[in-house]
Formats: structure tokens, C-alpha cells, sequence
């Protein structure tokens, strides 16, 4: 391991020492299942359970491979489910929809250890996004690890794949109502329609994807590298599609875009 990294690391596993007992928002991304399983093997599972947040926003494939990962690797894991849905103002999505959202999960994992902090698997890199959630986390006092210990999300799955973790070149996730545009409301029926697209897709071999919602007409995203496959599957591209409910599919040839959709919020990229 280069010795920045290491360095890094060592940082991360003092901080989490500092700390002393803490409770892991553990999406099963490549940033909080680093997070994870580092506050595992250096406070012991017992002090840092992985908490992951069950909600229609969080695609089912997503909660299996959470599943996964905690029996591989001895996490001690539980679920919460958070009502953010019920929320008009996450509902609506708006700008603020993710402030809504981490509020709902703040709400879920406070008090759940007494003593403990609540730690996300934010990185350095997510500082420059649009992300109103991270304000509300940290001023509920949620803590970033991965921040202070300095890695970038570069470094986060070179350092994963030093410690022999598969999440180490896991594509970036994010929560279902992503993929709908700000100002359309985020209903059960959209994130179902998304998810349900997204895992046919999955099952055709493209792995990291987003399926954009626009109504009756989804806008599929892919790396640039595999817009050729998506050619060559077109038929059964446009099957899998069509079992989200969409009527319309339709390829964005500027490929994929994590976060994309910020765009339209002005936000610096």
C-alpha cells in the first residue's frame, strides 16, 4: 500500500478510535461499506453496527447486497425503515429534497445506540456537489470519517481494493428518487417503475446504469463505453425497459452523469 494511503488509513481507523462507539449509515456503496468495514475491525461490530435505511427509494437489490456484505464480512447489521415518503416537502422535490430525506434518517438512527455517533460515508470529492443532506447530517451531528481522514473517492476504492473488499470498483448508487427530475413528485409508483427498470437492465449484463424518469418516457444512461452494447441488445434493452411501465425509451448519448439532474438547479459540477 503507498504510504499516503496508508497514512490514510491510519487516520481513518484514529478517528473512528476518537470516537469510540458509533452506528454506520451503510447504504452498501463503495464509500460507506469502506466506512463499515474499517469501524468494524477497529472499534469491534459490537461498537460500530451498520444501520441501512429501508425505504421505497432503496432499490431491493441494493438491500440484498447489504445483506451480503454484512454476513461476508461480520458486520453486526440492522434495518430502519424511514417515512420520508410521507413527507410532503420530500415529496414534492424540490432542491432541498435530499435535506428532507437525511433529516428522515437522522430521525431513525438517533438514539438507536445511546452514546454512539452516527458516521456517513461522505469522501472528499462530495464536497463540491449539490448535497443539502450532508448539512442537516452534520448539523445533527453526524460525522465524516472519510472526510477527516482526507480521501477522495478515488482513494476510497483503492484503498477497499488494498483491504480485499468487492465494493472496491462497486458502480456509484444513489437513492431512487434520483433519477427523478426536480419539481416532479416522487411518488411510490416512479420509484417502483424506476427500480423495476434499472434491475432488468442489471440482468442484462450493464452494471452501472441510471434510468431517468420523464413521465411515460425514460431516459437510459450508461457509461460511453457501453452505448455500443446498448445497440446491440437494443431489443431486449427496450423489453427491459418497457417492464419499468415506461412506453418511451430513450438513450442519452452524452452517457452517464452521476448527479446529473443538479444541473438544472445551477449547481457547480
Amino acid at each position: 500500500m503507498a504510504e499516503e494511503l496508508a497514512a490514510k488509513h491510519a487516520r481513518l481507523a484514529a478517528r473512528l478510535g476518537e470516537l469510540g462507539s458509533v452506528v454506520v449509515a451503510f447504504s452498501g456503496g463503495a464509500d460507506s461499506a469502506l466506512l463499515a468495514h474499517v469501524a468494524s475491525t477497529t472499534l469491534s461490530p459490537a461498537r460500530a453496527p451498520a444501520v441501512t435505511a429501508v425505504s421505497p427509494s432503496l432499490a431491493a437489490e441494493e438491500l440484498a447486497d447489504c445483506a451480503a456484505l454484512a454476513s461476508e464480512w461480520g458486520l453486526e447489521w440492522r434495518t430502519v425503515h424511514t417515512d420520508e415518503l410521507h413527507d410532503p416537502a420530500y415529496s414534492a422535490n424540490d432542491g432541498s429534497r435530499c435535506a428532507h430525506c437525511k433529516s428522515s434518517l437522522m430521525d431513525a438512527l438517533d438514539g438507536l445506540v445511546p452514546g454512539a455517533t452516527i458516521v456517513l460515508g461522505v469522501n472528499v470529492d462530495d464536497l463540491g456537489d449539490h448535497r443539502p443532506g450532508q448539512e442537516v447530517a452534520a448539523a445533527r451531528g453526524a460525522v465524516f470519517p472519510l472526510v477527516d481522514a482526507g480521501l477522495t473517492k478515488a482513494e476510497v476504492r483503492e484503498l477497499s481494493h488494498e483491504l480485499g473488499l468487492r465494493t472496491w470498483d462497486k458502480p456509484a448508487g444513489a437513492c431512487l428518487a434520483s433519477r427523478i427530475p426536480y419539481g416532479t413528485p416522487v411518488t411510490v409508483g416512479r420509484l417502483r417503475a424506476v427500480a423495476d427498470a434499472e434491475a432488468a437492465l442489471h440482468a442484462l449484463g450493464f452494471a452501472a446504469l441510471r434510468v431517468r424518469h420523464y413521465g411515460d418516457t425514460a431516459r437510459l444512461e450508461v457509461p460511453i463505453e457501453d452505448l455500443a452494447e446498448v445497440l446491440a441488445q437494443r431489443e431486449a434493452v427496450v423489453a427491459a425497459v418497457h417492464a419499468g411501465g415506461y412506453r418511451y425509451v430513450t438513450v442519452d448519448l452524452e452517457g452517464l452523469r452521476s448527479g446529473n439532474l443538479n444541473q438544472s438547479l445551477g449547481a457547480v459540477r
